[in-house]
């Protein structure tokens, strides 16, 4: 069975290198990378994709990526996970439009505690 387009898989793939700056003050932003790979065990989406926030020193401070297992997850296992500053945990992917919702609200999460939005 062929599963469906999902159909917001455009927009995601549109962000592709796109670099935005998400404070009033230009010292945080975010970057996109989203290409499309063969499906396999690891990346049963067929994509591969990191969409990171950085600080005002380029540090990441949140991190939506599938470039390597984390704890708990075993080699063929799909390898999606977030960053969020210090701590990595895997992360169930649903479609894209899931995963930038997910992103965004764990950026403004990060900006809110660092007091840089309210």
């Amino acid at each position: 069975m062929i599963e469906p387009r999902d159909p917001t898989l455009d927009a995601l793939l549109d962000l592709d290198g796109q670099v935005l700056v998400v404070d009033p003050k230009g010292a945080y932003w975010v970057r996109f990378i989203v290409t499309r790979v063969v499906v396999s065990a690891d990346k049963p989406h067929g994509l591969d994709y990191s969409l990171t926030l950085h600080g005002s020193d380029g540090g990441r401070l949140v991190g939506f990526d599938n470039a390597h297992p984390v704890a708990k997850q075993k080699r063929g296992d799909p390898q999606d996970h977030r960053h969020r500053l210090r701590t990595i945990k895997a992360y169930e992917y649903k479609d894209a439009a899931t995963l930038l919702a997910d992103f965004w609200h764990t950026v403004d999460a990060v900006l809110r505690e660092k007091g840089v939005i309210p």
